[in-house]
């Protein structure tokens, strides 16, 4: 969606809940004239790099395939800065940066007749403003292409129940589930409906029908987005992130009512994802979302991005998968979340697999190093173990 110079919602108190109309139509307009920062953003583009960073008293920073890497120009003093920064955000944008500090939202930019979209924090840091932006791929590869195990695939066949991935900012998680989103674009006559902020992965309509809606832009929060959203029809729904009670409430609640509903969430590992997720309720509220999460989540998926040893290939995901069969759902009720690591490593015949089992796989296939292998790893003695062909998956530690 590009900025544009308006776009305010309205806080009339007969709808609050509702965006100015007049604001909807400034906001359909394209950006109509270059900025000065563009040129940053197109040689992101050229250099094939995954952000920018631009910061007072430095020179704008790309990172390319994980490494920060200093344009060649001057340092950006900070009159300049706001000269570049503060024309990006329309008057929605800046009331939120003026009340908070900072502020989200989605760029775009013009590279060679090709329209590029970039996620843009806006950041006050010192008493000066910044900036740090994401190239979003103008095009959603496959599993194959995203390096992705194949049992992504059976997780995107589901007729209802929750998949959440699970990872830290930059650990790609929204690419992953985009590449879910679109295979099932590609193989069913579905409803998709997505809630995020802000968009990123603009998705070409194939079989289904898909609606996407940004948080600010098209609707006000989360909480009135997935109300809404469950009675717009959606067979398949992506909520950009479970991120409080309220969403995580309404996102089980489509599952159990029959939706495929895909989210995020920032978590390390597939087995604390339950923790994270109780973190966001009372105590006396575990016990029924324990139960929750047992009878309707399908999978949890997390993920870190590594960087590659194989020529064309920046960087590829290490992945820990866990299929909620009887035993994953059995351990939950029980509160014996601490049983959960084990019970991925004997649940391999099931498509299920750790850190370690993916990290032995990636330096079979040779798309990463030793070294890289076993800074990253959960457990060096049994990635040690496993690259000596040793398993020691035991069903009887259970």
């Amino acid at each position: 969606m590009a900025v544009s110079d308006s776009g305010a919602l309205s806080h009339d108190s007969s709808s609050h809940h509702d965006v100015d109309i007049g604001d909807l139509e400034d906001r359909f307009l394209a950006k109509t004239k270059e900025l000065e920062v563009d040129k940053y953003f197109r040689a992101l583009v050229k250099l094939e790099g995954s952000d920018l960073h631009m910061k007072v008293g430095q020179p704008p920073i790309v990172r390319v395939n994980g490494t920060l890497k200093p344009l060649n120009r001057p340092l950006i003093e900070m009159k300049e800065m706001c000269r570049l920064l503060f024309p990006m955000m329309n008057k929605r944008h800046r009331a939120i940066f003026d009340q908070n500090g900072g502020t989200d939202f989605a760029y775009t930019v013009d590279v060679d007749g090709e329209t590029w979209r970039f996620r843009v924090n806006m950041l006050q840091q010192m008493g000066m403003i910044g900036l740090v932006a994401r190239r979003v791929s103008n095009w959603i590869p496959d599993f194959a292409g995203l390096n992705l195990p194949p049992i992504m695939e059976d997780l995107c066949r589901y007729d209802q129940g929750m998949v959440l991935l699970a990872g830290v900012t930059g650990s790609g998680k929204t690419t992953t589930i985009a590449s879910m989103l679109n295979w099932i674009n590609a193989h069913y006559r579905k409803h998709i409906l997505t809630l995020e902020d802000p968009i990123e992965f603009v998705y070409k309509e194939d079989k289904c029908l898909i609606n996407q809606r940004e948080v600010g832009e098209d609707v006000i929060d989360f909480g009135i987005g997935m109300k809404h959203a469950v009675r717009e029809d959606p067979d398949v729904m992506l909520v950009g992130e479970m991120r409080d009670e309220e969403t995580f409430m309404t996102a089980i609640h489509a599952a159990e009512t029959g939706h495929l509903v895909f989210g995020t969430i920032h978590a390390s590992t597939a087995p604390t994802t339950i923790g994270r997720i109780l973190d966001l309720f009372p105590e006396e509220m575990h016990s029924a979302i324990r139960s929750a999460i047992a009878f309707n989540m399908k999978a949890i998926v997390a993920q870190k991005l590594l960087p590659s040893i194989k020529e064309g290939v920046g960087r590829v995901p290490t992945v820990e998968i866990m299929i909620f069969t009887p035993t994953i759902k059995k351990l939950i009720l029980e509160s014996t979340d601490n049983k959960l690591p084990d019970a991925i490593r004997i649940g391999a015949e099931e498509g299920m697999q750790d850190f370690t089992m993916s990290l032995k796989q990636l330096v079979d296939e040779q798309l990463i190093d030793r070294p890289t292998a076993f800074e990253v790893a959960p457990n060096r003695e049994a990635l040690k173990m496993a690259l000596k062909g040793i398993n020691i998956s035991q069903p009887g530690i259970l």
